[in-house]
């Protein structure tokens, strides 16, 4: 089994148009980086329990743990940065939402310094964007999950780096 440097668990939250919400952060490295809500898994914390926590803290989206939707990609690489080294992985959660309005007060500072701002994107903005997209293949997967085509089994997406 590998050992991780830092598990992450991810939503890809749809709207009822089937755009996802990203944030688009100020990166040193890259400059502005788009992302889907989520963050590291706590110690103890199962990653469905982290998904369900990090939705809430990024959103203000309460979601039972059993009403979650299901896990439907991963991504696992090495990445040296500032503050941590490492192999990592990321593993993503779809859910709908039927709002598109959300809450920001749940996030941690270092998140809201660096938050430029969030948007509903769908598939084909997430193609066209001219910054950078974390994971890779993202795009094809909203495509999938916004039809309805929720994989058996976690897809793999390529790492970002």
């Amino acid at each position: 089994m590998t050992e991780y440097a830092r598990r992450s668990a991810r939503l890809i939250l749809l709207d009822s148009d089937g755009r996802a919400l990203m944030f688009c952060y100020r990166d040193q490295r890259y400059g502005r980086s788009w992302f889907t809500p989520g963050g590291g898994v706590d110690p103890g914390e199962g990653l469905r329990e982290a998904a369900v926590r990090e939705l809430f803290e990024e959103t203000g989206l309460r979601v039972p743990v059993d009403e979650l939707g299901p896990h439907v990609a991963f991504t696992t690489g090495y990445v040296a940065l500032t503050w941590i080294e490492g192999q990592m992985r990321d593993d993503f959660f779809v859910h709908r939402s039927a709002s598109s309005e959300i809450r920001l007060d749940g996030m941690l500072d270092y998140e809201t310094n660096s938050l430029i701002e969030y948007r509903w994107l769908s598939a084909d903005d997430v193609r066209a964007c001219p910054d950078r997209v974390v994971p890779n293949g993202l795009a094809d997967l909203i495509d999938r999950l916004a039809a309805g085509d929720v994989p058996a089994v976690p897809v793999e997406l390529p790492w970002h780096e």
